[in-house]
């Protein structure tokens, strides 16, 4: 059985290109709906170790989760050449741009 570190990785790496999923979705698809903030860990500490497309996740109320200048705008900058927009309070509509797996 693969653990839940394997299987988010795995998810996460099916995000596609110009959608965005939630760390509570994710948490959430890989068994355990209450490890939100264990995938953020898996986030920031194997991103580049599994060349995971991190900035197609963000929080639950559509928004970016990094500080401004520490990350936030180039994960937003990543997003947004993928085609993902943000209305004026820097959220993004997922209708339009949520990833349903």
């Amino acid at each position: 059985m693969e653990t839940f570190t394997q299987i988010t990785i795995n998810i996460i790496k099916n995000i596609p290109k110009g959608k965005v999923a939630t760390y509570g979705q994710i948490a959430l698809l890989a068994g355990n709906p209450h490890n939100a903030r264990q995938v953020a860990r898996i986030l920031h500490s194997m991103s580049k170790n599994h060349n995971l497309p991190w900035h197609r996740v963000i929080n639950a109320q559509g928004k970016i989760s990094l500080p401004k200048n520490s990350g936030y705008d180039e994960q937003k900058s990543l997003l947004e050449n993928e085609g993902v927009s943000f209305d004026l309070h820097d959220r993004v509509d997922f209708e339009c741009f949520g990833w349903e797996d």
